[in-house]
Formats: C-alpha cells, structure tokens, sequence
C-alpha cells in the first residue's frame, strides 16, 4: 500500500492537516452506506485538492479499495474494517516473549523465537472453535 503523503511538521502552517484529514477520513469509514462513504470521500478529496494536491490523489487513489467492506452485511463492518483486533494481541505476545530474552545473540535468534510464536498462534486459532466472524449471520 501506498505511503500516506501528508505534509511534514515543518512543511505545516499553525493549523497541520495531520489530525484534520485523521478525523475526516474516519468519517469515511464510519458512514453508514457506501453511497455516504464515496460522497464524503468526494468532499473531503475536494476540500486537499487545492492546497495539498498529493493528499488528494492519495486519498483518490488508495481509499477507495478499502471501502470494500461496505459490501459485506453491516454486522460484520466493525471488524473487517480494521485488522487491529487481530495484530494488537499478536504484537503483545511477541513484545512478551522477546522481552524476557532482552538480548539476543544474533538476528536468527530473533528469527527463530518470533517464528515459533507466531506458528503457536497460528495452530491455536487453527484449532479454537472461536470465530472471528460469525458467516452464518449472511442469512440475515
């Protein structure tokens, strides 16, 4: 996926884009029909074109492959929109066990201890009759 090209710091006026164009684009995700999303994604590309012309080709370009999820059913929008729920406890296992070695001797060392947690994840959620998504509220 494509760097988001928002002006740096010190290429910002007082008043930086930075958190602005977080907060509208947050309005994109959380709209409630993909007709609502694309008209405020049309509004907010309008709104950069002038003084942040590269934002607004990003943001033309790239958001609209993730409003892919408005085709799914709404009950299942909240957790196909974002990965987070899946990478945030698999970030914290891996700070938990690496931090426990605090040096390792070499980059396969890390390598190695990463892959074998990463693997005894993927075995569990292989094997856990838990469901991320529950398909069978398609019939709804």
């Amino acid at each position: 996926m494509a760097t988001l090209p928002i002006p740096s710091r010190t290429e910002c006026r007082p008043a930086c884009p930075k958190k602005r164009a977080g907060k509208q684009l947050r309005a994109v995700w959380n709209a409630s029909s993909l007709q609502l999303a694309e008209a405020v994604l049309t509004v907010l590309v309008a709104s950069y074109r002038d003084k942040h012309p590269d934002f607004a080709d990003w943001l033309e370009n790239n958001v609209p492959e993730g409003l892919a999820v408005f085709s799914l059913p709404y009950v299942h929008h909240k957790r196909m929109r974002t990965s987070n729920g899946i990478e945030r406890p698999i970030q914290q296992e891996l700070k938990r066990r690496t931090s426990k070695v605090r040096v390792f001797p070499n980059l396969d060392a890390l390598e190695s201890l990463s892959t074998a947690v990463l693997v005894e994840i993927d075995e569990k959620w292989e094997t856990e009759n838990k469901a991320y998504i529950k398909w069978e509220l398609l019939d709804e």
